[in-house]
């Protein structure tokens, strides 16, 4: 007698903004919460994702050189995105630059 397939089911979609959520409001600089860091990490284990540099860092330190290289990558993403949401100061790339320092 053939076995019966049973199938898993489907984990509800969370929320990603709002309270419980894993991502910032772009008023508050958008980017991922400590929160959501941690689950993203729990559910991808050997993953280096951290969050954003936004205190003050010694020159050439490895804070320092995260935001560098941050700042280089959401430059060209500000570049290849609409004129609009490159004018926009409330664009949530803008907000993310601003909250790193870029």
């Amino acid at each position: 007698m053939a076995a019966k397939k049973t199938r898993k089911k489907a984990k509800p979609i969370k929320r990603t903004t709002g309270k419980g959520g894993n991502y910032r409001p772009t008023k508050s600089g958008a980017g991922m919460t400590r929160k959501g860091v941690k689950a993203y990490r729990k559910a991808n284990p050997g993953s280096k994702l951290k969050t954003a540099v936004t205190g003050k860092v010694k020159k050439g330190s490895k804070a320092a050189k995260r935001r560098k290289s941050y700042c280089a990558r959401s430059l060209g993403q500000l570049k290849r995105s609409s004129a609009k949401t490159r004018n926009n100061p409330n664009s949530r790339i803008r907000q993310a630059r601003r909250r790193w320092k870029c």
